[in-house]
């Protein structure tokens, strides 16, 4: 039988049981580990199929290129963006797929792990379409992207509960980077540090079957190249330390360089108001640099293997720099300008509406950032003999330590992909510098900036994560019945009679709110019928101690209620009454939260 035979028999098998079916025989933890197990092949599938459809497309022009009309580099980029620009308006209905990573956080902290079933498609088809065809933009975020939509669909199939979805999705996210890198144990770590699933037993074992079935059919279905060969022929570390001390603040500094570069470009390009303009500014500006540079064509894998192994003369083949004297300089200004055009381009690829992640680019700038640092050195200190691919490797660690805010998953990756873990004093060394220096100057990542801005960042913090889980709209109850200033207490105690709430929102003709009515503050006089025609609502209402906006978070909700001692306080929205949240209800509604996240 067939190895792809086997694969649909097995699938045939189990779809003869139904999600509850299988649920009560497995049990919880045995069902989720199975259910890890087919979203590792699914997303391992996934991603090493993205990553060849890539190659293929960009084998496509090469003998144009090979023919000396390298020029054609220059309208790829606009092609692949208006390609991508079609197939999410006419394939997707206009549904762009959104930043892979932060669209997959988002589904975790405000859509409670529920993500879209067009998410398993639009992400990895536009993404193919974007880099295969130049773009400066990585693989990593759309596959892993695209996965965890595979892994939410699962999940709502077999009604799952929010604390098995998560583990779900950090399932998927193991399993594209184990097949996009081979690095299994990187995997699981990032899926701890970016995905922030808790590093438990129950979630340990779906992760490392998720890893160890998405390796598996990278290596019987697929078997696709590694990313990054060439680390593994390095010579082992010298020993030396002094000179990773001053590359990690630079590393570090570099991080937030490149995410400000990142950011600005993608802002400068979403000021022109038309899609088109979008696309043939970026298009424009990527093509003529690739036409210079053809190194830097989309995700820029064979950059690193060239820095690794030495094979300096690659990143600019075409000879460009050839009229700048002294080889060691012309090589440095050449990776000089690599470096700093590389997150330029991932900034103008993304802001144009193309599909893709920083993943890659980070690695690159890394990995350049290193070339730089060894070059340099050798000329001002040619004595220290320094290791590059060692430099290479530190670099890009250091730079996703520092732009991602994941140290652990860089020194992982850094060091699987070298085949070992000879350099792993260095890797450490420099990946918690730059990352220390990185959040000092920024405490976001670029992944968690915007989430952080709204208030939807879920850490690794139970209260806090518990508190950006909830929202506020849910926990609105609606059935005060409003008064307003000129009833009489007369007209006020008939509306008290028949109400069953305590509290009454004293509300304008716009339905803005003014005051509010406390039984406890009536109750001296509403038995005084001498009175009932003398006093309205207007001399017996009171100011709420504060009041709440529907689009608040919750843990300033939180913070107000802790500071008025409110037991209920008023909820608006545009300026306009809503209803009232209760003290209780929020605690209730905390410790449900809490028991749904928590581990058994």
């Amino acid at each position: 039988m067939q190895k792809g035979e086997r694969a649909k028999a097995l699938w045939h098998f189990l779809s003869k049981f139904s999600p509850d079916e299988l649920w009560g025989r497995l049990g919880p933890r045995n069902a989720v580990v199975l259910l890890a197990a087919l979203i590792g092949m699914a997303s391992g599938l996934l991603a090493v199929l993205l990553k060849n459809g890539v190659g293929w497309l960009r084998n496509l022009p090469s003998e144009a290129v090979a023919g000396g009309t390298e020029e054609v580099l220059f309208v790829l980029p606009i092609i692949g963006l208006v390609l991508t620009q079609l197939l999410v308006r006419r394939v997707f209905g206009g549904r762009h797929p959104g930043p892979g990573i932060p669209s997959t956080l988002h589904a975790l902290s405000r859509m409670r792990a529920r993500m879209s079933r067009m998410s398993m498609i639009s992400p990895a088809a536009s993404a193919l379409l974007t880099v295969g065809f130049g773009g400066s933009a990585g693989l990593e975020a759309p596959a892993v992207q695209g996965s965890a939509a595979i892994a939410s669909e699962v999940s709502e199939r077999f009604n799952l509960d929010y604390k098995h979805r998560l583990v779900l999705i950090g399932c998927a996210a193991t399993a594209s980077l184990a097949a996009m890198f081979k690095a299994p144990l990187a995997a699981i770590v990032f899926a701890v540090e970016v995905i922030m699933i808790d590093l438990t037993t129950a979630s340990l074992v779906p992760l490392l079957i998720a890893s160890l079935s998405a390796l598996l059919t990278t290596t019987l279905f697929i078997d696709p190249e590694e990313l990054m060969q060439a680390g593994r022929n390095l010579p082992p570390w010298d020993g030396t330390v002094l000179a990773y001390l001053p590359f990690a603040v630079l590393c570090g500094l570099a991080s937030v360089w490149f995410s400000a570069v990142y950011r600005g470009t993608g802002s400068l390009v979403r000021k022109f108001k038309h899609i088109g303009a979008r696309i043939l500014f970026s298009g424009a500006a990527i093509g003529g640099v690739l036409v210079f540079f053809p190194s830097l064509y989309g995700e820029g894998f064979e950059l690193i293997n060239d820095l690794l192994s030495d094979q300096y003369d690659r990143l600019d083949p075409e000879g460009r720099a050839a009229f700048i004297p002294g080889s060691a300089v012309r090589t440095l200004l050449v990776m000089a300008i690599l470096w700093s055009c590389k997150p330029a381009l991932t900034g103008l690829t993304v802001g144009a509406g193309g599909v893709g992640g920083v993943f890659a680019p980070a690695l690159v700038s890394g990995a350049l950032l290193g070339g730089i640092f060894l070059l340099t050195t050798d000329i001002v200190f040619p004595s220290w003999h320094l290791v590059g691919g060692h430099f290479v490797l530190a670099g890009m660690a250091g730079l996703m330590a520092g732009i991602l805010r994941a140290p652990l998953t860089a020194i992982f990756l850094a060091a699987e992909a070298s085949g070992g873990y000879d350099l792993f004093i260095p890797l450490m060394l420099t990946s918690s510098i730059a990352f220390q220096t990185a959040r000092w100057m920024r405490p976001n990542s670029i992944y968690t900036q915007e989430l952080a801005d709204r208030g939807e960042l879920i850490t690794h913090d139970k209260d806090k994560a518990v508190l950006t889980l909830m929202k506020l709209a849910e926990q609105v109850e609606r059935d005060f019945e409003p008064v307003h200033a000129h009833m009489t207490l007369r007209q006020l105690v008939e509306v008290v009679a028949r109400s069953k709430r305590n509290i009454h929102p004293v509300l304008q003709p716009d339905g803005r709110l003014i005051g509010i009515v406390p039984l406890e503050e009536i109750r001296g006089v509403m038995f005084d019928q001498s009175r009932y025609d003398e006093l309205t609502v207007k001399d017996l209402m009171v100011v709420p101690a504060a009041s709440l906006d529907l689009s608040e978070n919750m843990d300033v909700v939180m913070d107000k209620f802790d500071r008025t001692q409110a037991w209920n306080l008023p909820v608006e929205q545009n300026g306009r009454y809503v209803g009232f949240v209760s003290r209780s209800n929020l605690f209730g509604a905390y410790r449900a939260w809490l028991q749904e996240v928590s581990e058994d």
